[in-house]
């Protein structure tokens, strides 16, 4: 205990408490990597089952044709995926996840950072804030609170969507079938709720 405690006193050393800190947030970087790396795979995956070319894939990956040669082959023998529906009212939980984190970015940008979820839009981004329920809880919570301080300068579409995706949250998910992970199908429901409120304004 002593020694603890003079570890913390003594200026000019590094605390345990502090190395730890330090590899948490390189660990953190480390997976957020990790992980996106997968979803770049899976994304790519998706692409050559919509039938789209090397070439388109490579050029919107930034990615060298042998490493696109490689995916290709990879799926080739994997079989093609079966087709996904990119209709944004579809109620599983990821898929219902994205619209959210989606709509935070939306609010996040409308109010140029100041929103109170920006934070937690930040390092969902950054791979800091994994889609656990108690974060997304906390997600929801945020979104609320600036959907309701800012209600007179928030797109109304903004309120109907949080309703939608809120009231679905709160139902247990539909039992319909789904392809694609989690991941992915977060992705795309992120990407498509913010066009559709970018349409929309």
């Amino acid at each position: 205990m002593a020694g603890e405690e003079r570890a913390h006193r003594i200026p000019g050393e590094l605390t345990e408490e502090q190395a730890g800190q330090m590899l948490a947030d390189m660990n953190e970087v480390i997976r957020a990597g990790e992980e996106m790396r997968k979803l770049r795979a899976e994304m790519i995956k998706l692409l050559i089952g919509l039938g789209w070319t090397q070439d388109r894939i490579g050029r919107l990956a930034s990615m060298s044709q042998p490493a696109v040669s490689k995916h290709m082959a990879k799926h080739r023998t994997d079989g093609p995926p079966p087709p996904m529906e990119l209709s944004l009212d579809q109620y599983d939980t990821p898929w219902l996840e994205g619209r959210l984190w989606g709509l935070a970015e939306e609010i996040s940008e409308t109010l140029h950072g100041t929103a109170r979820c920006t934070r937690c839009v930040d390092a969902v981004a950054r791979g800091k804030k994994r889609f656990t329920p108690e974060n997304v809880d906390e997600l929801r919570r945020l979104v609320e609170e600036d959907l309701r301080l800012h209600r007179a300068t928030m797109p109304g579409s903004y309120q109907d969507a949080y309703d939608r995706i809120s009231r679905a949250l709160d139902v247990p998910p539909k039992a319909n079938a789904t392809t694609g992970s989690a991941s992915v199908r977060r992705t795309l429901a992120h990407r498509i709720q913010r066009d559709r409120l970018g349409d929309d304004a």
